[in-house]
C-alpha cells in the first residue's frame, strides 16, 4: 500500500494526487500541515493538521514539509522526486514519454514551473489568501500579475507548437505546470487570452486526475 502524507490545498501535494490517479494507484492519505487545518489557515485561529513536527514525520522527512510519500517501505519527499519516482516504477512509456528525449523535455518544464512559475503563484496566493488582510499588499498582486503573464507567454509559445509541453503527449512535465495555471485561473486576474494555453487546460480537464484534485476552487482558494 502507497503512504501519502499532505493536505489537498497543496500544489505539492495535488502534483502527487494527480499523478497516482494517472497511475490508477490507491493510497492512504494522511493530512499533515503545520499552516492550515480543516477549518482555515492558523493565523485565523484554526488548528493545522499538525503532524509534521512529530518525530515520526521528522524521521521520514528532516525538513518537515509536505508532501512525503511511503512505497512498502521506500520512504521519499520533494513532489517533484515523487512524481518521478512514481512514473518511472509504474508507467515510464506513458508518463515519460518513452525516450531519454522526452523525458528531459518533460522535467525542464517541471523544473521550470519550480524555480520561474511558482514562486510567482506563491506571492499571488500569499497576498489573495493565505496572509491576514492586513499585511496583503496590491502592488505585490500586481507585480505578480505582470509576472505571471510574462510565464504565460511562454508558455502559450511553446503549447502553440504541441499539445503538451513536453511534445504530442501528456507526461509528468504537464502536471506541476497545470496545477500552477489552474490556480492562476481561480484568482481571476486580468489576462490576455493566450488560446494554446486555454486550449491546453480544457486537454488537462479531460483528465480525471486533474478533474478530481486540481479543478476544483476550494482546493486553491477559500475565500477570505
Amino acid at each position: 500500500m502507497i503512504r501519502l502524507w499532505g493536505r489537498p490545498t497543496s500544489t505539492n501535494t495535488q502534483r502527487v494526487l494527480w499523478t497516482l490517479a494517472e497511475l490508477g494507484l490507491p493510497c492512504e492519505f494522511t493530512f499533515a500541515s503545520g499552516t492550515t487545518g480543516p477549518d482555515g489557515y492558523v493565523w485565523q485561529g484554526h488548528k493545522p493538521y499538525g503532524f509534521v513536527d512529530t518525530p515520526e514525520y521528522r524521521a521520514m522527512n528532516p525538513n518537515g514539509t509536505i508532501p512525503v510519500l511511503d512505497d512498502e517501505g521506500f520512504v521519499i519527499w520533494e513532489s517533484l522526486a515523487i512524481v518521478q519516482y512514481l512514473a518511472r516504477k509504474y508507467a515510464p512509456d506513458r508518463l515519460l514519454g518513452g525516450s531519454d528525449e522526452a523525458f528531459a523535455r518533460a522535467f525542464q518544464w517541471m523544473a521550470w514551473t519550480n524555480h520561474a512559475l511558482e514562486p510567482t503563484m506563491h506571492t499571488l496566493i500569499m497576498h489573495r489568501e493565505r496572509l491576514p488582510k492586513e499585511k496583503r499588499s496590491e502592488e505585490a498582486v500586481e507585480a505578480a500579475r505582470q509576472d505571471a503573464l510574462k510565464k504565460l507567454a511562454i508558455m502559450d509559445e511553446r503549447l502553440s507548437k504541441a499539445p503538451f509541453l513536453a511534445g504530442d503527449a501528456f507526461s509528468i512535465g504537464d502536471i506541476p505546470a497545470g496545477i500552477a495555471i489552474q490556480r492562476f485561473r481561480h484568482f481571476q486576474l486580468p489576462h490576455p487570452s493566450f488560446p494554446a494555453v486555454k486550449a491546453w487546460i480544457t486537454r488537462l480537464e479531460g483528465r480525471e486526475g486533474f478533474r478530481k484534485h486540481v479543478l476544483p476552487r476550494e482546493f486553491h482558494l477559500r475565500g477570505n
